[in-house]
């Protein structure tokens, strides 16, 4: 299924199943029927149907959203070999820490929202009638290095508009990994619709507005004091790009 693709079910208890799986991430077949409230014999027959038609898929004993998954790719940098696939929700943990390492100065404040929200969510993936949610992350040697984040809105009005954030472990900074990160993150947006991405800064990020200077994004407004960064006020500096 692919991330953006409009909802339809034919039966109520399939959409019940689906919005449950959907809010978790990844659960135990049994946890969800007792949670709905579902005989086994039925919930059995619903998921069933939901598999056939790519829906749901079960993985290591759990049911997980079947989401159509993004190639894996791979570039060598200063001898380093950095590969970019879609985040999993097993990658949850280990992401959210990335993110947090990555924006120790507290200047990023998006990236800081999102990081507290797939936390509390516990979820990295999301898709249902309000947003589509995705992350891409770089790594090496296996680890989580970098990321890509965005945010689709599904409601009618902005759905060709989505958040999108960007982000590398300073110590991987200078091998275009951001970059890469970025053009796949821009990529996916352009496949599935996006015609606008935006993201906001506090002033005081100038690395980080360099960096989207750098590829094309422009300030398209700016909000005097809106952040509160250790007892002072930093306008907020919104930028966007057209895909």
């Amino acid at each position: 299924m692919q991330l953006t693709e409009t909802l339809a079910f034919d039966h109520d208890d399939r959409r019940d199943i689906y919005d449950y799986v959907e809010r978790h991430g990844s659960v135990e077949p049994d946890r969800a029927r007792r949670a709905l409230d579902m005989e086994p014999r039925a919930f059995g027959h619903h998921v069933a149907i939901l598999e056939r038609d790519g829906v749901l898929k079960e993985a290591d004993g759990e049911l997980r959203i079947a989401y159509e998954d993004d190639a894996e790719t791979a570039f060598q940098s200063e001898g380093v070999e950095v590969r970019i696939r879609r985040a999993r929700e097993e990658d949850l943990t280990g992401l959210v820490g990335v993110i947090r390492e990555s924006i120790g100065d507290g200047t990023y404040v998006d990236a800081e929202t999102v990081a507290d929200v797939v936390d509390h969510e516990e979820v990295l993936l999301r898709h249902n009638e309000l947003e589509s949610r995705v992350f891409f992350v770089a790594t090496v040697d296996g680890e989580v290095v970098g990321w890509v984040h965005i945010d689709a809105n599904e409601t009618e009005k902005l759905d060709h508009t989505a958040e999108l954030t960007v982000g590398v472990l300073a110590e991987y900074r200078g091998r275009s990994i951001g970059s890469e990160l970025l053009a796949r993150g821009i990529e996916w947006a352009a496949d599935h619709g996006i015609e606008k991405i935006y993201n906001s800064l506090p002033a005081t990020n100038d690395r980080g507005m360099e960096f989207l200077e750098d590829h094309g994004w422009e300030t398209e407004a700016v909000r005097a004091d809106h952040y509160r960064l250790d007892g002072d006020y930093v306008d907020e500096v919104m930028m966007a790009t057209t895909v």
